[in-house]
């Protein structure tokens, strides 16, 4: 059960982030008023949020989940694969020391908490362009002592694991039609998020509820069939830099 959770507000400089989108500039007014809905929705579903200032000369700092790898016993800090992201890390370790120990993890291994999905006590870690072997190796070396298993997975080519794979509570995960089939997730009931709605795949689980992207009928129905309590939240202008509702928070 989550307790906390840590973000950070974004910047003006987020039009200028990281993006593969073809979806405009973001809205960075639109952003701001979305980013507090965020953060009330947390706090609404039970979490002590801890709001960050945004870090200056860093676009995408509001993505706050690549920074680290948080879980009951230990925060992992992760050297991020993408070059101009190196560095929002920093700020973020002194935050995780009030709650967690901190183990840092350092290049050549590389690794973003997007690529880490975490079920109960096993880490799924999806290999990607922003996550290696070693930093997968690494994210396992720091979490094994504490009673934590983890699996290494060769994904579909998305930015990260949590762009295909996200977990919504009851044994269940919403999956892109290429990550259905993988053997690594197989005790797993799977609900197909087909490519017309795959920004929706990156709903996040939160203590029973799921919070699900304003704007895909089709996955809310399916996410409303299995039984859990939603709340619909508007992250246009986030999903126009390639993020969605789990990269904007560190939950724990």
């Amino acid at each position: 059960m989550f307790t906390h959770a840590i973000t950070r507000r974004p910047g003006p400089e987020m039009v200028d982030g990281i993006t593969t989108a073809n979806l405009g500039k973001p809205d960075f007014d639109l952003a701001l008023k979305q980013h507090d809905a965020y953060c009330r929705t947390l706090a609404d579903l039970g979490l002590e949020v801890t709001v960050l200032d945004a870090e200056p000369g860093y676009p995408d700092c509001c993505f706050v989940e690549d920074t680290a790898v948080v879980c009951e016993h230990v925060a992992v800090l992760t050297p991020l694969g993408a070059p101009s992201r190196q560095g929002e890390q920093v700020t973020i370790e002194p935050e995780l020391a009030k709650h967690k120990s901190v183990v840092k993890i350092v290049p050549p291994a590389l690794i973003e908490g997007g690529d880490v999905l975490q079920v109960e006590k096993t880490f799924f870690i999806g290999l990607s362009d922003r996550t290696n072997h070693e930093g997968a190796a690494a994210l396992g070396a720091a979490v094994e002592p504490y009673g934590y298993k983890w699996v290494e997975i060769s994904c579909c080519p998305s930015l990260h694991f949590k762009t295909d794979v996200n977990y919504i509570g009851n044994n269940t995960i919403l999956v892109s039609p290429c990550c259905d089939s993988l053997p690594e997730l197989s005790l797993f009931k799977r609900v197909i998020v087909e490519d017309d709605e795959a920004y929706a795949r990156n709903c996040l689980y939160i203590n029973g509820t799921v919070i699900v992207p304003d704007g895909f009928p089709k996955t809310l129905a399916k996410v409303r069939a299995t039984g859990v309590e939603t709340v619909v939240l508007d992250v246009s202008e986030f999903r126009k830099l390639d993020g969605g509702l789990t990269c904007l928070s560190l939950r724990f």
